[in-house]
């Protein structure tokens, strides 16, 4: 079950786009209309200034005041590596590095190993163009919120645990976010 009702979310039937320039398509692919972020109403007993991701619709939401959210389109994690939790951002980098963690080289070494050293940041690094770093306490839980080369992928279980994004929409996001945000992941 959604934790926001589609009735609730959708203003009057339709809802508002974000738009412009700065969410243009990513090299040469067209984001389809029903991938791009939006402004939705949501249910009563969500704060403002917090990322609820809910990953039965494939939504991430950033929520406003008078209870309105931004919704944005996301990749998951594949079954048994979605994990929910309450986090913080406690790190946002521009154009991270990467390194696969321990748990990816073991379960996939002829895809990750070459990697064990890590990417820089750019081109088609996993990461994409920005993080955001999940945090539990003063613990990194590996979890982050991140960017994708590729955005063919986004509203699929498609990760290893994270929440990925089309590279224009994590950078709309990464610009409202400040570190210390709380993050549900649902």
């Amino acid at each position: 079950m959604s934790i926001f009702d589609r009735r609730t979310l959708l203003l009057s039937g339709a809802a508002t786009f974000i738009a412009g320039p700065t969410l243009a398509a990513q090299a040469g692919y067209q984001v389809p209309r029903h991938l791009q972020p939006r402004i939705v109403d949501i249910k009563s007993g969500f704060g403002p200034n917090e990322i609820h991701v809910d990953p039965g619709q494939f939504a991430l939401y950033w929520t406003q005041p008078d209870g309105k959210a931004i919704r944005y389109s996301v990749g998951i994690g594949t079954e048994g590596r979605y994990k929910s939790g309450t986090f913080r951002i406690r790190r946002k980098a521009e154009w991270p590095n990467w390194t696969p963690t321990p748990a990816m080289i073991r379960r996939e070494p002829q895809i990750y190993a070459k990697y064990a050293a890590g990417m820089k940041g750019g081109g088609m690094n996993p990461l994409g163009a920005r993080a955001l770093y999940l945090y539990n306490g003063s613990h990194d839980t590996y979890l982050r919120i991140h960017g994708t080369p590729k955005p063919q992928t986004v509203a699929a279980r498609v990760s290893n645990g994270c929440v990925r994004m089309i590279n224009a929409h994590v950078i709309d996001l990464y610009n409202r976010v400040p570190n210390g945000t709380r993050v549900v992941l649902h």
